[in-house]
């Protein structure tokens, strides 16, 4: 396949005319044949790379059912996301290791739509007090032996954990959690500059969706934000739905982190791609409306976003950022924050051949190829 004609993302570059040849599932010098795809009117980007969010089309990943992951696979294919770390919530253990060991059976099974290329535990090493729409009833001081069952559950799938680093145990767990090939990540917290300061240095790399979850920055405490800027490489994710975070946060955290280090993020729920109503979440039930969803009976208690990935992308870039950095934080750098992007995030040779044409004037999906085959046009 070749794809030509479109202004194609380049990582230093920014964007560039140029064509993108295919051989087999991935990108190459010269062409392997089959079809060419016309791409003139199109940016083309690699495919999005979402680590953090919770379901769609009425499926929650929390659910542990085959037919579930599956379908989530499958819409967020459409959607142009080819590379997912769905988010488990807050549960008890025996909930919690039938998600894990469902992706390991997701992924031998190979069934089609996106990659699932692990899990990512939202839950349930969490604090109280920022729980925000988690459940209470289930969170649990940070626990490295029930960490390794559940490892061992998903046979090594686990890509990522979050959690509050004030907890009892909390640097040990991050320094085991490291040396498993899990990505560690600081949020649902009421750590201070100094207590965040050392989780990061004792290996956490990654802030959960940055402001939401956490005190604010403050000129005299500056708490997970302020430490998360302070020490090199740790990656702050945002939900740029439109809801959870104002433009001028966002535009103000892209300048401060710089684009190599932010990653976009859905947070989405069971209720994206799906109407108004009444939904579970994770034990306790919300209420959408348009794109805001709140915990029944709270209104004030956000609870994820209903927003897909390529919505988040586009409301960035109606908030002012950059296209180009828009996509890298929603393709490399997520990409690189799960340990794919020796093989994802980029369209460089040699990479998988996962690609997304969108209009230029709307940034509409016109097609999406995925590992060298065409799935939508």
């Amino acid at each position: 396949m070749k794809i030509t004609g479109g202004q194609v993302f380049d990582l230093e570059k920014g964007f560039v005319k140029r064509d993108l040849c295919i051989s087999g599932a991935l990108f190459s010098e010269k062409s392997g044949g089959g079809d060419t795809l016309d791409a003139a009117g199109c940016y083309v980007i690699p495919g999005l790379v979402d680590v953090h969010f919770h379901g769609c089309v009425g499926e929650d990943f929390s659910d542990a059912t085959p037919e579930g992951l599956q379908r989530i696979a499958d819409y967020e294919l459409s959607q142009g996301v080819t590379y997912i770390c769905p988010a488990g919530m807050t549960l008890p253990e025996e909930q919690l290791t039938a998600i894990c060991k469902n992706v390991a059976a997701h992924r031998a099974k190979n069934s089609g739509g996106a990659e699932v290329v692990g899990a990512h535990l939202e839950g349930p090493f969490l604090c109280a007090a920022k729980k925000g729409a988690q459940n209470g009833a289930f969170l649990h001081d940070p626990d490295t032996a029930m960490l390794r069952r559940l490892q061992e559950a998903a046979q090594g799938c686990v890509r990522l954990v979050t959690l509050a680093p004030e907890q009892p145990g909390a640097l040990e767990f991050i320094k085991a959690a490291v040396e498993m090939g899990i990505t560690v990540s600081v949020g649902h917290t009421v750590a201070d500059y100094d207590t965040a300061r050392a989780a990061f240095e004792a290996g956490a790399t990654h802030a959960t969706h940055l402001y939401n979850g956490m005190p604010g920055l403050h000129h005299r405490t500056p708490g997970v934000i302020g430490a998360a800027f302070d020490v090199p490489g740790v990656q702050p994710e945002l939900i740029c739905d439109g809801v959870h975070i104002h433009g001028a946060v966002v535009r103000l955290t892209f300048a401060l982190f710089g684009r190599e280090r932010m990653i976009l993020i859905s947070d989405s729920l069971r209720a994206t791609g799906m109407p108004d109503g009444e939904y579970p979440f994770g034990g306790q039930m919300i209420e959408v409306h348009g794109n805001r969803a709140t915990i029944l009976g709270h209104p004030e208690t956000l609870a994820g976003s209903v927003t897909s990935l390529m919505g988040c992308l586009r409301q960035a870039v109606a908030f002012g950022i950059p296209l180009a950095s828009a996509v890298r934080a929603c393709t490399y750098n997520p990409a690189q924050s799960v340990g794919i992007a020796h093989r994802a995030g980029t369209l460089d040779v040699g990479k998988e051949a996962s690609a997304v044409l969108l209009d230029r004037e709307d940034l509409s999906i016109r097609a999406i190829v995925f590992k060298g085959q065409l799935v939508k046009s």
